[in-house]
Parts: structure tokens; sequence; C-alpha cells
């Protein structure tokens, strides 16, 4: 009896070893890919999104596989176009991952990524949706304009952003002070680079390719110039811009250059599309094989692109505000009046552009847009010790040597008394000086929060330029302890907010004054930051795009 009870024991131990080596190989949570799956990397710009992640689920659930009886399991990464050719010239992403498929904007972007120094993706392409650039604007800014009945342009919305007083005239003073204008960072984004080229085209009555020579013609710089006058941020994704100018509203962005579907996705029938009238651009989607993979994994990806080109992968393209390129799904809701678009626009498509003029247009871009007049506050106090100051002085770092030659920038440390260690200096002739006194940076004594706030109005009351962007940049990780001349009141916002500032506040770990911080940067359009020592250098990442730096490809 006991020796059958043993026996009885020892299968039961078998079958469980079995049942683990199972749960190991096909990964029964569902939160992963089975244990022998080929795996699909897909890297894909961020508009395409919401549409991808609905096929990613719909594909993984298909139970897709090879002869072998492999499962194919596709994987997302949202990522801009340029910022993937720049991160792929490795021949990997930052996080690590190799795509079997890139879906950039355009075909452009993978000569660069060519350019770049790698060419694992020229050769096997195709276009999974389109949708047109165009200019968002809320429905009552766009009727204030005319909208629908009077055509509006890449020019008009220039000098507009470029003319207080044209604006005052059109919306009547009820709608900020300001037109308040944003687009992508062209370095890292694919609506980035279009926008500017679009400019372009529109400046030299275009709609065959610019060339380079184009683009140094001064009546094209002006017209970037007076464009860029007006642009009060730069985001790093096409899909983050969407999202903010929905979440903050008429006074935070009044216009903001995007792709048809984010329109769709974000703009509940209140953001609307203005097609240009000089003419866009329309986004073709290729989807492209890595053809360095292996050849199961380059199957996989072909699946997987395979049924993005289903009906079924079709109609969700199409749900989710994207043209179809497949003739068996026409166009129709969402892609309609009530959702803010015209499928029968645009009328006139710009042909797509080179890689040199990508390049060209980057530069230019450098040359066109305001330059920054930075004002950095930075928490010193005792419970910075540590890796925490060290994070911080690295990502700081990193920050100025992505700034512009002609921005200006002025950095407050403040512990026990605020003290101003650069004081407005040009970046180009003193970047060294610059890092050599963030690198200095050490951590004692308390927290003067308000009082360097305060400090840092002042400073930008004292340097503010109408051809300069006047910016406050707040880093602290806990809350005022010592502050005597100013405390935190409606006045002390008003301060730091003069002069047209915006403020980016970072609550550095779970001690910081978040409630504060939050305030202050929504009072001052500007965006608030959680961070923590490990996502700190990504946050002065997002900054440098935000004010226009060095990131991404070209420059």
């Amino acid at each position: 009896m006991i020796l059958k009870n043993f026996r009885s024991l020892l299968l039961f131990l078998a079958m469980l070893g079995l049942i683990t080596l199972a749960c190991d190989l096909f990964d029964f949570s569902g939160d992963g890919p089975p244990g022998n799956a080929v795996v699909v990397n897909v890297a894909a710009n961020t508009s395409l999104t919401p549409w991808l992640e609905t096929a990613v689920a719909g594909f993984n659930d298909a139970g897709v596989e090879n002869d072998d009886g492999q499962p194919f399991f596709a994987v997302l990464t949202p990522i801009e176009s340029g910022q993937a050719a720049a991160e792929l010239a490795g021949g990997v992403l930052n996080d690590g991952s190799v795509p079997a498929l890139w879906i950039p904007d355009e075909g452009v972007w993978v000569n660069v990524l060519v350019d770049q120094g790698n060419d694992s993706f020229q050769g096997d392409c195709a276009s999974v949706a389109q949708s047109p650039l165009v200019i968002g604007m809320w429905r009552e800014v766009a009727e204030s304009l005319g909208w629908p009945g009077l055509p509006v342009g890449w020019l008009d919305v220039g000098s507009l952003a470029a003319d207080p007083a044209a604006w005052d005239y059109y919306s009547g003073g009820e709608l900020g002070d300001t037109f308040r204008l944003g687009h992508t960072h062209p370095g890292l984004s694919g609506t980035g680079a279009s926008t500017l080229l679009a400019i372009v085209q529109a400046a030299e009555l275009k709609t065959d390719a610019v060339s380079v020579a184009d683009i140094q013609q001064p009546i094209v710089q002006a017209s970037v110039g007076a464009f860029e006058g007006g642009v009060a941020w730069f985001s790093n994704s096409t899909n983050a811009l969407g999202t903010a100018m929905s979440e903050r509203g008429v006074t935070y962005l009044a216009a903001a250059v995007m792709y048809e579907s984010t329109i769709v996705q974000h703009g509940n029938g209140e953001i609307v599309a203005v097609y240009p009238l000089e003419g866009t651009f329309v986004a073709t989607f290729p989807a492209c094989v890595n053809q360095s993979a292996d050849s199961a994994t380059q199957a996989a990806a072909v699946a997987f692109r395979d049924y993005l080109l289903s009906e079924e992968g079709q109609q969700s393209a199409l749900a989710n505000g994207l043209r179809p390129v497949s003739d068996a799904v026409p166009l129709g809701p969402p892609l309609d009046a009530a959702h803010g678009v015209d499928p029968s626009k645009p009328e006139i498509v710009f042909d797509a552009p080179s890689v040199q003029t990508v390049y060209a247009v980057q530069d230019l871009w450098q040359a066109a847009r305001k330059d920054v007049n930075l004002v950095m506050l930075l928490d010193t106090s005792g419970s910075m010790r540590g890796s925490k100051i060290e994070n911080m002085r690295t990502a700081a770092v990193q920050f100025v040597e992505q700034m512009g030659d002609d921005d200006t920038i002025s950095i407050i440390a403040f512990d026990t008394e605020p003290q101003l260690l650069v004081n407005h200096v040009r970046v180009g002739e003193a970047r060294n000086k610059v890092v050599d006194a963030v690198q200095s940076l050490h951590a004692e004594g308390d927290t003067t929060l308000f009082d360097a706030i305060g400090d840092g109005a002042a400073v930008i009351a004292s340097t503010t330029s109408a051809a300069t962007t006047n910016a406050m940049v707040v880093l602290t990780d806990g809350q005022d302890t010592r502050s005597y001349r100013y405390r935190f009141d409606d006045e002390l916002v008003e301060t730091a907010r003069a002069n047209d500032t915006t403020i980016f506040t970072i609550a550095y770990g779970s001690d910081a004054d978040r409630e504060t911080l939050q305030d202050l940067a929504l009072a001052a359009n500007g965006n608030f930051f959680l961070g923590d020592e490990a996502s700190i250098a990504a946050i002065y990442e997002e900054m440098s795009a935000a004010f226009g730096g060095s990131v991404g490809v070209g420059r």
C-alpha cells in the first residue's frame, strides 16, 4: 500500500513537472509570448499606436504559426521615425530590441537610416495605411478664420502666429493673447520634418519635391522663420502632441500640425482638420521587413504585415482614423465631418522628399526657431546626496550639450539659499563653463524652493527679449523648508509665468512637493514630470526636444 502510494506520488510529481514545463514553454499567463514563439518586434510611428495595439492583440489571439508549429507573437514599440533612425543606426533600439518590422511615416526615413549606416530595412516594404498631414485647430479657432468656407494655408498660419494683433482681430480677444502653435521635433518625428518641408513647398509654390537649393532661398527662410516664431512647444511624438492639445485646451495650443488620424483619435469632434490650400504630404506608413533577421523572424514579420493588410486589419485601421490602402475597405466613418475631417481632401499632395532635404530643412529649422532663454533651478539640498545628485548632474549636462549655440542659460542652485551660478550666458560661447558648473554641484543644507523660483523669474525679467522664448526648469526632491522672501501663492505663480515664461517642473522622487510643482507647470503652459533616478535622463531628453535641442537625426 505504501509502495502504491509512493508510485502515485512519483506519478503526480512527474505530471506536475510536465505541467510546469508546458507553462514555461507556452506561457498560459497571457502576459507574454509562448516559450517556443517566433517574436515579431514591431517598431512603428506613434500615430499608429491605437490601431496597432488592437491589431497586435488580434494577431496574437489568432494563433498564426509556421510549418514547424511555432506560433507568431507580435510586440509593439511606438517610436517616431527620426528617433528610430537615430537608434537603429547602431543596429538596435535603446531598449535593446531589434525590430523585425519597422513602420515609419514615409519611405524617406528608410533611406535616412541607410544614410546612417543601416540598410537592413530596404528591399521589402509595403504601405499599410495612409493619413494626410493637416493643421489641427480647435473648431472655434478655425471658424474665427472663416473655416470651412475660406481656405487657410501654411503661410497664413505662420503669419497669424507671428502677429498677436492679427490674432486678436480674428479671435476677438477671447481665445488667448497669442495664437499658440505646436508641432513635433523634426529630428525625432516625421510630422515635424514634414511640417517644415511643407512650409518650404508653400513658399516655393511647388508640388514636386523641393531641393536643398530651394531650402536655402531667402523667401523660404523668412517663411519658416515666421512660422517657427509662433511655435510654443515642440513635442517629442505625434501622439503626445494630439493628447496634450486635447487635454489642455485652446489656451495651451490653438493649433498643431499632426495627422488626420490623430485628430480622429484625440479631437472628439472639437478639433478639426485644416487641409492647407497650398497642399500637404500624405503619410504612407511603409511596413519594412528587417532583411538581417533570420528566416523564421522574417516570415513572422510578413505574416503580421499580411494581417494588417487583411480586411479585418484594414477595417481596424479605418476605425482608428486611418485611410485604408485596401480597395476592399472603402472610406467611411469616422473619416467624416462629425469627427472634424474631410475624406475628399487634400486636393494637392506634395511629392516625397529626399534624404538631403530632410537634413537641410533641419539645419534651417535650427537657424529659424526662436532661441531659448532658459533658467534652470536645481535642488542641491542635503536630501539630494549620493546617486540622486549624480544622476541629476549627468542628465543636466547632457541637456546643456544638446542646447543650440544661440540659446542662453542661467543656473540657480538652491539649498539653504539660492545661488546664481551661471548668469545668462550664450551657450555656444560658454558650454564648457556651464557643464563645469553643473558637474561641481554638491548636496547640503535646506530647501529654498520658493525663493529660487522668485529669483529665477527675476533673471528672466531682466533678460527677456522679443526674439527669444523664455523657459524655466525646476527640479526638486522635497518640500520647501526655508524660503522667507516668497511663498507659494498666486503672486508667485504670476511672477514666475510673467514674460510668457513656460515652466517645466520635475518632482524628483516620492518626497517632492508634487501638487505645487504640478500647479506651477500647468499655470505656465509647461509640463510636470514625476521622475526618479532611473528616469531623470529620459525626462531631460524630452525637455530637450521641447526646447528644440539637438536630438534624433540631422544636425
